[in-house]
């Protein structure tokens, strides 16, 4: 048992009969009233996000979770099927677990976390960027640099992304994991 004064980011609770991870917060004092503590609250089950506001000092049920390294092999009708870096143990993960499941790699090492207690799937965290190569875009009209004009482009998992004029087939980027957006052309 926790109270607000312990609420951090990355924070796993029991709230409402599910698990949520705090993404962001704020311990707010007004001038005339009582402290408070707005979040931002990631469910870890269904993946929507909502705000919260608790009192100061509101008792919070806290989780122990557990980070475990899987290797990402297929994906599937099932679902994604990942294998554990150390036991060679597999799990299989439905898409709504996995943040941005089209920058998944075959062979990209992740993190997944686990309900300690029950040993059950909870999310899977990738790296904050992966680098992918552009399988098909449109050539970019030459001279049309004066704008910060995007073209959709097409990468090796299938999955589109919106990349500047300059950026041709063949170019290897560096894409945004949570977002899904263009960060920079890789030069090999």
């Amino acid at each position: 048992m926790a109270s607000t004064s312990d609420i951090k980011n990355g924070l796993c609770i029991e709230y409402n009969n599910d698990i949520w991870s705090v993404v962001e917060f704020q311990h707010v004092k007004p001038g005339k009233g009582n402290a408070f503590v707005r979040t931002k609250l990631k469910s870890l089950t269904h993946g929507r996000v909502v705000d919260n506001t608790f009192p100061a000092g509101h008792k919070i049920h806290t989780v122990r979770v557990e980070r475990r390294k899987f290797q990402f092999l297929y994906n599937d009708d099932l679902g994604y099927h990942f294998m554990n870096t150390e036991d060679y143990s597999q799990t299989q993960l439905e898409e709504h677990l996995i943040n941005n499941p089209g920058l998944l790699l075959e062979g990209a090492v992740v993190d997944v976390l686990f309900h300690s207690e029950k040993d059950v799937p909870l999310q899977m965290e990738m790296e904050p960027s992966v680098v992918v190569e552009i399988t098909y875009t449109e050539p970019g009209v030459k001279g049309d640099t004066a704008t910060n004009t995007m073209k959709p482009a097409t990468i090796e998992t299938d999955m589109e992304v919106r990349v500047p004029l300059f950026v041709n087939q063949g170019d290897k980027i560096r894409v945004d994991t949570k977002t899904g957006a263009y960060i920079e052309r890789v030069r090999d």
